[in-house]
């Protein structure tokens, strides 16, 4: 039989299974890999050792927005790693303010925090939720069968999914999960300690599964009932991949009273950088000086970013 993929030359692959062998000798076994290796990228495709390509479809987990390789992002890097690049928090720097701007925009009234990854911002908001709560003794965060939210232990009990959590018990308390799009069962499991909800525009660890228009209004109207934070992890949904820069705005395009909706705290990552690892949460006017100085902080997050 004629064979379609020419096979792979010798030498190559022992530069594969030495790359392999690299990996398997000095990393840390906590992924489970495709067994290729890659060498670099351009626009949407990715090339191998063997200098075969392959169309990526995942974008690096739904980080890669403009592709591979791509000039803009490579000469705002370079240009940027010229002037400086680290400033710690300490100090003002321009590009921290204009993207923070640009974020506050995009979204409303508001002010943003930056970290490096979306599991970090997860964290700066049950951060945001607990001191909301603190002196009402309030600290229960309430998500959803099927979410994620990140894999440090308390991003993990706040995550719906029992196979994130196997094997890393007692978990954090104060996390508790409903089904998801199901207002009346977010309700019923509101206690007296309950500070927020957190929920995503559209699951994607879960099943792609958009949230309705009429539960997120709704989620907003409970909120203001029962004087809790509505929370939204816009990690994977977010920045423009519904066609809006969230997912909601897409979700309550039409509704009524649909473009006057805003969570009090989302929080972002993956493709806001393009491929550079950054995170960032922003949290609506009401709530945006809760975390005064000294109350949270990041080593790298902030620094010059190409915006």
């Amino acid at each position: 039989m004629k064979e379609i993929v020419s096979p792979t030359p010798s030498i190559v692959r022992k530069d594969i299974a030495a790359v392999q062998a690299l990996f398997q000798q000095n990393v840390v076994p906590s992924y489970g890999r495709f067994d290729i290796v890659l060498s670099h990228g351009a626009g949407s495709y990715l090339y191998d050792l063997a200098g075969k390509r392959y169309l990526d479809l995942g974008g690096g987990i739904a980080v890669s927005a403009l592709g591979h390789a791509h000039p803009a992002i490579t000469e705002a890097l370079v240009e940027q790693s010229r002037k400086v690049v680290h400033i710690s928090n300490f100090y003002y720097h321009e590009p921290q303010g204009r993207l923070a701007q640009a974020l506050v925009n995009l979204i409303g009234p508001g002010k943003c925090f930056f970290g490096n990854s979306g599991v970090e911002v997860n964290e700066g908001l049950f951060k945001l939720a607990r001191k909301f709560g603190h002196e009402e003794g309030r600290f229960e965060i309430i998500t959803t069968h099927n979410s994620f939210h990140g894999r440090t232990l308390a991003a993990i009990a706040a995550t719906g999914q029992e196979k994130i959590r196997k094997g890393f018990g007692p978990l954090v308390p104060g996390f508790r999960q409903v089904p998801y799009n199901d207002l009346e069962a977010m309700r019923a499991a509101i206690s007296p300690a309950t500070v927020a909800l957190m929920v995503e525009g559209i699951q994607g660890e879960g099943g792609v599964t958009p949230a309705t228009a009429q539960y997120l209004l709704g989620l907003r109207q409970l909120c203001d009932e029962k004087k809790l934070l509505l929370l939204m992890d816009g990690v994977q949904c977010g920045h423009f991949r519904t066609g809006r820069f969230q997912s909601f705005q897409r979700i309550l395009e039409g509704a009524a009273d649909g473009e006057k909706f805003l969570p009090d705290g989302i929080s972002m990552a993956k493709s806001l950088g393009g491929g550079f690892p950054i995170g960032a949460f922003w949290v609506r006017a009401p709530y945006a000086d809760l975390l005064g100085a000294g109350t949270h902080g990041t080593t790298y997050g902030g620094s010059p970013r190409p915006t």
